[in-house]
């Protein structure tokens, strides 16, 4: 049998490429002596760092993408691109059933070789090719179109979250269609999944609750800390310092400027704080995602330019050394139930504040404060900042990253169980 993992986030995306790298190490581990295994990449600057962790991988271009000189090879054309757009539409998907007329080439039809060309060119451009590789299975690594058009492969399929119905008022989940755009692709790509992947238990249950899938469909697979903040990946601390023109002591938020990530609230925290004397620095890293202006624009409302620093997208093998560099991390975001830095600030060792209403992730390894408020943040980041609080943080830290490590080990067990009972029914056809 045969899994084919498809990373379809740039490295500017953070913490999905992050995890989608995370899932192919972990998924590679388990093929290994059981399954065969192979990567296939959307974006061509994702090559580097699966080289890096000793992955060779194929470069596919997605499927409307229009040609370019510069591609390493042929991507579809427009022939391939609409009838790959068609089988997304009910009536066309409908009257490929009463043909039959997707399927093997070799199966359901006459030896003409009309009808061998009719079945390849409705097979959809992506399918054919993962069916070209081998693909008994594709997993892919992130909320994904890429379902959307399978007729035939069997797929592995992630959830991140559902914040858009936890928390719909935020324009990234909210205008120009992409409420209903999320509403679409979970009723209509999670049910045939084989697998759902998830982040936690909490996330599990309310994905078979609002979506009415099969509880046993969903896998809880806690997230680990990005495989680049590793040493042998990373430049020395005072390096990365000296190069942003940075002095050790501040507070870190590495988070993409959407508005969810509550960056305001940092803020107005800060101008709180320096009324009773406490001119705490804070650095931002991150790209752009529309809301960055804004941020900006409210620093300099606030005169904080001397306490805030913009980094923008800050490359894998400086991060580990801005941990490092660091009083606290702190992260006010409205989205979960889970992310990611909490778990990088356990790894580096350095205490957490983070949002109250994800205590499920982080239990008592975190200092808490309600997003909506200023006051409650401005306390939390002065506790995290006193040397004793810290201290308990990171040993809490430390618990609470090898606690969810196990379940993260219990999980991949149940994994491999899973596709050893898929292995076994595969066999089933042809």
């Amino acid at each position: 049998m045969k899994i084919i993992a498809v990373l379809e986030s740039p490295a500017t995306s953070g913490g999905a490429f992050n995890q989608g790298l995370n899932a192919i190490m972990q998924m590679s581990r388990i093929c290994e002596g059981r399954f065969e295994f192979e990567v296939f990449t959307a974006h061509t600057e994702n090559i580097k760092f699966l080289e890096k962790l000793g992955f060779s991988c194929v470069w596919f271009a997605p499927p409307l993408q229009e040609k370019s000189a510069s591609l390493p090879e042929r991507v579809p054309s427009l022939l391939q691109r609409v009838v790959t757009r068609a089988n997304l539409v009910s009536r066309w998907r409908a009257r490929q059933s009463r043909k039959k007329i997707i399927g093997s080439p070799k199966e359901n039809i006459g030896s003409s070789e009309k009808n061998t060309g009719l079945i390849e060119n409705n097979i959809g451009w992506f399918e054919k090719k993962l069916m070209a590789h081998g693909a008994d299975v594709v997993y892919f690594l992130m909320p994904s179109v890429g379902p959307e058009p399978l007729q035939q492969l069997n797929y592995i399929t992630t959830v991140f979250d559902l914040c858009h119905r936890d928390t719909p008022e935020f324009p990234e989940v909210r205008i120009f269609g992409e409420f209903q755009g999320r509403e679409w692709h979970y009723k209509n790509n999670l049910a045939p999944a084989l697998l759902l992947i998830t982040e936690s238990e909490n996330l599990s249950e309310r994905v078979a609750q609002r979506y009415g899938i099969d509880r046993i469909r969903c896998l809880a697979m806690p997230m680990l800390p990005a495989p680049f903040l590793k040493d042998e990946f990373s430049v020395d601390k005072y390096s990365v310092l000296k190069k942003y023109e940075l002095k050790e002591g501040y507070f870190f938020y590495p988070a993409q400027f959407w508005s969810h990530k509550n960056h305001v609230r940092i803020l107005e925290a800060l101008v709180l704080l320096r009324e009773t004397g406490s001119n705490f620095r804070v650095v931002f890293a991150g790209s752009d995602q529309g809301n960055q202006r804004h941020v900006e624009n409210l620093v300099a409302r606030y005169s904080l330019n001397g306490q805030v620093r913009f980094l923008g997208f800050v490359p894998a093998e400086h991060m580990r050394a801005l941990y490092e560099g660091c009083t606290a991390v702190v992260m006010p975001t409205y989205f979960g139930p889970t992310n990611l830095p909490p778990l990088e600030a356990w790894m580096i060792g350095k205490p957490l504040i983070y949002s109250a209403h994800l205590k499920e992730q982080a239990g008592d390894a975190a200092v808490y404060a309600n997003p909506d408020s200023a006051t409650e943040l401005a306390e939390a980041m002065k506790a995290g900042a006193d040397p004793e609080i810290a201290a308990r943080l990171v040993e809490q830290g430390t618990l609470r990253l090898y606690q969810l490590e196990q379940k993260h080990k219990d999980s991949e067990t149940e994994l491999i169980n899973r596709l050893l009972q898929f292995e076994a029914r595969r066999k089933c056809w042809a």
